[in-house]
């Protein structure tokens, strides 16, 4: 194998398998950030560096006792807990992204708001994140030593370059979000949490489906679904993930209509108050 190609395997092997963990880790770094809680932080990076830990002994098993060999129903488990945590997460932003209830007095909402269950719930996104990636990456890197000229330098150099790329993504995503206004900023990182809720339910199915614990059914699934990353392929894992959406979307709608009505009523009150007439809408 020539050095260039273990360069550009190497780099794929760990760009691919870190991509997903790093975006989630860069979003929650910079909603805490916007949050005015940067000193909660430290327990998603705490998160991903117990993960880290734990990939490292989760390849050791596999290699010793499963002959490099990942559990399906394992992982497929690690999945799904990530996603209830990415769901979960979703929605508390989604509910805070008024931009005037965070400023009116940011320390002290954040300082409640970011309580110690919602700490303990980012840093499990981050390990799950992370430590659903990071065994498998080690297999293969720790296979594809095997296959070159061992731990050398084209192969060190690949993965050192795809650090470097994913740290520069995510220095590009903390310097956006400072950029953005607050409620976009919630409802982005809302949708973008969601999403990877989403496909991380859509991966679960994949790892049950090989096993063959839940049909694959694929006939007529347009290709766009799969080609896009929307769903596994199958019709099984994309109802599941219609049913998710469609819960998310209602529940998204009655959050809003309560907000809408729970103005109006705080508007007259405070008309009230003052001795002005109330809207007649009331």
């Amino acid at each position: 194998m020539t050095d260039g190609s273990t360069f550009v395997q190497a780099f794929i092997i760990l760009f691919r398998e870190g991509l997903e963990a790093l975006l989630v880790i860069a979003a929650l770094a910079a909603f805490l950030r916007r949050a005015n809680a940067a000193e909660r932080i430290a327990p998603v990076y705490a998160g991903a560096l117990a993960a880290v830990a734990a990939s490292v002994v989760m390849a050791w098993v596999f290699a010793t006792y499963y002959d490099g060999n990942h559990s399906d129903l394992f992982e497929a488990a690690v999945m799904l807990a990530a996603a209830v945590l990415l769901f979960y997460m979703s929605g508390w932003m989604f509910v805070r992204q008024d931009p005037k209830a965070w400023q009116a007095d940011l320390n002290r909402l954040a300082e409640r708001a970011l309580g110690a269950g919602t700490v303990l719930s980012l840093a499990g996104i981050a390990f799950l994140a992370v430590f659903r990636e990071g065994a498998e990456t080690i297999l293969f890197v720790h296979a594809l030593a095997k296959t070159a000229n061992g731990f050398d330098a084209s192969l060190l150099s690949g993965l050192a370059a795809a650090a470097l790329a994913l740290v520069a993504m995510f220095v590009a995503m903390q310097w956006l979000a400072l950029r953005l206004p607050l409620r976009p900023m919630f409802i982005v990182t809302s949708a973008f949490l969601f999403f990877m809720g989403l496909r991380m339910v859509g991966e679960a199915f994949q790892e049950l489906q090989e096993q063959a614990l839940i049909p694959f059914t694929t006939e007529g699934m347009p290709a766009f679904v799969s080609d896009w990353g929307l769903s596994n392929g199958s019709w099984e894992a994309l109802g599941t993930q219609l049913v998710i959406l469609a819960v998310a979307v209602a529940a998204a709608l009655v959050s809003l209509l309560r907000k809408g009505s729970g103005k109006g009523s705080g508007k007259d009150a405070e008309d009230a108050r003052e001795g002005r007439p109330v809207s007649a809408a009331s």
